[in-house]
């Protein structure tokens, strides 16, 4: 069975999009967040009320054989690494539409069967 035209396009569109995240060469795990701390100094500017926290700290957050890894980091590293973070995002989400349509034409081709209960 044969993959329909509109199937055909949108495997197109996905593997140029891909080859596009692929020449960029910057994919990411993870995400990145941003923190403000309170350190508990009696008389510091953060227990003030209005208190005004620490920060921010940039973080990046990822998972390493099931362990949390976090790595600090500035400002500017931070605008970079998101970018890298979408485009990994972006990846699963284009393989996901890549499993999508292979499981469509599975279904297509196979004809249904009825399980019978004895």
């Amino acid at each position: 069975m044969k993959l329909d035209r509109h199937a055909r396009e949108e495997l197109t569109a996905i593997a140029r999009e891909l080859a596009r995240l692929a020449r960029q060469g910057k994919v990411l795990p993870g995400s990145i967040t941003e923190r403000q701390t309170y350190c508990g100094r009696a008389g510091c500017a953060c227990q003030d009320t209005p208190p005004r926290p620490h920060g921010p700290y940039w973080q990046w957050t990822r998972k390493v054989a099931g362990k949390t890894i976090t790595r600090r980091l500035s400002a500017e590293q931070a605008a970079g690494y998101k970018l890298w973070i979408e485009n990994d995002r972006r990846i699963k989400e284009l393989v996901g539409r890549l499993e999508a349509i292979t499981i469509a034409f599975i279904e297509e081709d196979q004809p249904t069967r009825r399980q019978s209960r004895a």
